[in-house]
């Protein structure tokens, strides 16, 4: 298929952004630009978000993972170790290697 050059202006500041966020995701200016006009083509809407989770939304994710694997713990009757214990089966792990 022939490629066929695009070019806009954009606000600068929001180029950088947008190039951060493609970097972060993986891909290249182009490669996203290819999906969303993909997308848009197919769907005949703006199709999707993708998003980088905010610093606070991934610390309450880790939180209610916390809290899941305490609940499994106490359903299965396993105890809890302390921290002490997690430490030394990791270094007990980390000296057999």
């Amino acid at each position: 298929m022939a490629q066929a050059p695009i070019s806009f202006r954009g606000d600068e500041t929001l180029k950088r952004s947008f190039d951060s966020v493609c970097d972060q995701l993986g891909l290249s200016n182009s490669a996203a630009y290819t999906l969303f006009m993909k997308a848009v083509v197919r769907e005949r809407r703006i199709p999707f978000e993708i998003k980088i989770d905010s610093d606070e939304e991934i610390r309450n994710k880790a939180i209610q993972a916390v809290a899941r694997m305490r609940k499994a713990t106490e359903e299965s009757g396993m105890v809890e170790m302390s921290l002490d214990e997690i430490n030394s089966i990791i270094e007990e792990v980390r000296n057999g290697r």
